[in-house]
């Protein structure tokens, strides 16, 4: 088994395309067509394997729309264990439009999974032999799905000592949050409505952050602010990172670009500093790239150089 393994409860098929202008009622001709598998720990697990970090996908399948998942996701080389669901895996679709530059995001619900598919999940899970040091749980849950779903594979991973790590948001985070976690990557949305409050600036922002680490319940907190750039909080220290100067083309997968090689040095024991460093390169990378194709290894090195950090 893999030292790193994902698991995504609401994956989907990612379809991309570009149109000159966005209008009503009028056919929209798009210029381009691309698909790719996508969900929140899909898309981590395909930029640890760009990075060479050993990593197998767990994730649910469901009817056609699942089988050409489950393909796009084995032509990158990414290992996948899968559950099937009777309802389709979902397709989501961004459409950038050329006049403006605007991307337009459309994301669908998806199948609602009985409890016997979601426990399902929870059994994958448990069941790996031998259980990987990091699983990182990532995404919107279905419907059907109970908001503890995460809080509950942050306990099977806490009793079989692997770190969890996490990237979701509203009741699913709280919930997850509330039993313990070891990393948490909130945007600052996430961020405002995990803790409750308005947050006015980057040192509010900040010291929410340094309060949850000292909370004991989230080890790490991995906050990415956008223009603000980004922050790493642990109980004893708080890496700073500015946002780089450059020209952003699509916003789509930038969390998860950071996220997965966030967690690739994590898993390769590199320094915090250098791991946290290579994170915001490559959620800068995906600023740079379209659709949903998320970061290129060659990018995150150009731009390496670029990070500048700060530590307290």
């Amino acid at each position: 088994m893999s030292d790193i393994v994902t698991i995504t409860p609401n994956p989907a098929v990612d379809v991309s395309t570009t149109v000159e202008k966005i209008v009503p009622v009028a056919k929209l001709r798009g210029t381009s067509q691309r698909r790719d598998p996508g969900g929140g720990g899909i898309n981590v697990a395909r930029v640890i394997t760009r990075l060479g970090g050993d990593v197998t996908a767990l994730y649910p399948v469901g009817g056609p729309t699942g089988l050409l998942l489950k393909q796009l996701i084995e032509s990158e080389g990414v290992t996948s264990r899968t559950w099937t669901t009777a309802e389709d895996t979902r397709e989501d679709f961004f459409v950038q439009e050329r006049a403006s530059g605007q991307p337009y995001r459309f994301i669908l619900p998806g199948p609602t999974l009985s409890e016997s598919e979601w426990q399902a999940g929870l059994s994958l899970l448990s069941g790996l032999e031998p259980f990987p040091r990091f699983v990182v749980g990532s995404g919107s849950l279905p419907r059907g799905v109970p908001a503890d779903y995460y809080a509950r594979m942050a306990a099977i991973c806490r009793a079989r000592g692997a770190q969890f790590i996490l990237d979701t948001s509203g009741p699913a985070l709280a919930a997850a949050v509330a039993g313990g976690v070891d990393l948490i990557k909130p945007s600052l949305h996430e961020m405002r409505d995990l803790v409750g409050g308005e947050l006015t600036d980057a040192t509010a922002w900040e010291t929410a952050a340094r309060t949850m680490a000292a909370s004991g319940k989230v080890g790490m907190v991995a906050l990415t602010m956008g223009h603000l750039g980004a922050l790493l909080v642990t109980s004893k220290r708080v890496l700073r990172a500015q946002p780089l100067t450059m020209v952003p083309i699509n916003a789509v997968g930038a969390g998860d670009s950071f996220l997965g090689a966030l967690v690739a040095k994590l898993a390769a024991n590199e320094p915090l500093e250098e791991a946290f460093r290579f994170a915001v390169a490559a959620g800068a990378a995906a600023l740079l790239r379209t659709g949903t194709a998320l970061c290129d290894p060659a990018d995150i090195t150009r731009l390496l150089a670029d990070v500048q950090l700060q530590t307290a």
